[in-house]
C-alpha cells in the first residue's frame, strides 16, 4: 500500500511538527500505490504563488479570504463533489487537485496547505457531518466553507451544517493535524467497506489503530473484515484484543463464540 512515513509520524507522535500535505499524500497511496508526491507538492506551490500574486496586502486577512475564494473556487472552479460523494478519489489530495473536486475535509486540506505556504493562519474545524475552516490572524476572523464555494459563513451557519439544534461553541474547536488525517482515514474506510474493498478497508484500519490503539471498536471492525479475507488467525487476535479492552462489551457472548470458531480453523 505504499510508504506512509509522514502519515504514521503524524498518527503516532502528535507532538512532532509533521506536514499535513505529505501525510495526506501518504494516505492517497492506499488508493494510488507508487504515487510520487513531488509533482503534487509542486502544484500546491504553484497555486500558492498564483494566489499570492493576487493579494494586495499580505497583512490583510479579509483580502486573503476573498482572493482565495475568487481564485480557487471562482477562477479555478474547485467545488464539493455532491454528485459522487463516495468516490474514493474524493479523499485523495492528488485527485482533488487534478479533478478540482472532493470532500469538505480534502478541499480544506488543500486550502490550509496553500495558506500555510503564504504564512496565513488557517485552522481546521471538525464539525459533525461537515468540515470547515477558520481564518484568524488576531485582527480578522472568519469561517470558510470550501465544500460550498469557499464562501464565508457565520458561526450560526456552522451549527446548521453540523445539524446542531443548540449553539455549542465546543463544536467550533480547532482540530489537530492528527485529528484531520484520522478523519480522512475514517472517510476512506467507509468508502472501501461500502464497495467491499476489504483489503484497502483493512489498510485504513491498520493506520487508524496505529494512531489510536486504545479504540476497542476498531479492533472489532478489523476482525470482521479480516474474516472476509480468510485471515482467521489475525481476526481471532483482534477479537481477543477487543474483549480484553472491553470486557463488558454487550456483544461479548457473540464475540467469544467467534473466537472459538476461529480457533478451530487454525
Amino acid at each position: 500500500m505504499g510508504v506512509v512515513l509522514h502519515l504514521r509520524q503524524l498518527l503516532e507522535d502528535e507532538g512532532r511538527p509533521g506536514r499535513l500535505d505529505r501525510a495526506a499524500l501518504d494516505l492517497a497511496t492506499i488508493h494510488f500505490p507508487g504515487l510520487d508526491p513531488e509533482p503534487v507538492l509542486d502544484q500546491l506551490n504553484e497555486l500558492a504563488s498564483r494566489l499570492g500574486d493576487r493579494l494586495r496586502n499580505f497583512n490583510d486577512g479579509r483580502d486573503f479570504v476573498e482572493a482565495a475564494q475568487r481564485f480557487l473556487f471562482g477562477e479555478l472552479g474547485f467545488h464539493g463533489n455532491q454528485e459522487d460523494f463516495f468516490d474514493p478519489c474524493n479523499s485523495c489530495l492528488n485527485q482533488v487537485l487534478e479533478r478540482r473536486t472532493g470532500l469538505p475535509i480534502t478541499l480544506s486540506v488543500m486550502y490550509m496547505e496553500i495558506a500555510r505556504r503564504l504564512q496565513m493562519p488557517v485552522f481546521g474545524i471538525g464539525l459533525p457531518r461537515h468540515f470547515v475552516l477558520q481564518f484568524d490572524d488576531g485582527n480578522y476572523a472568519a469561517y470558510v466553507d470550501p465544500f460550498h464555494g469557499g464562501r464565508v459563513i457565520t458561526a450560526r451557519e456552522c451549527y446548521a451544517l453540523a445539524g446542531a439544534e443548540v449553539a455549542d461553541p465546543a463544536l467550533l474547536q480547532r482540530v489537530s493535524k492528527k485529528q484531520i488525517v484520522v478523519r480522512m482515514l475514517q472517510n476512506l474506510h467507509r468508502v472501501y467497506v461500502r464497495s467491499k474493498d476489504y483489503t484497502r478497508a483493512v489498510a485504513t484500519l491498520d493506520l487508524m489503530i496505529s494512531g489510536a490503539p486504545e479504540t476497542a471498536a476498531w479492533y472489532h471492525a478489523r476482525a470482521v473484515l479480516l474474516m472476509e479475507l480468510d485471515r482467521w488467525e489475525a481476526a481471532r487476535r483482534d477479537f481477543e484484543t477487543y474483549l480484553a479492552m472491553s470486557p463488558s462489551a454487550p456483544d461479548r457472548d457473540v464475540v467469544v463464540r467467534q473466537i472459538h470458531w476461529l480457533a478451530r480453523l487454525n
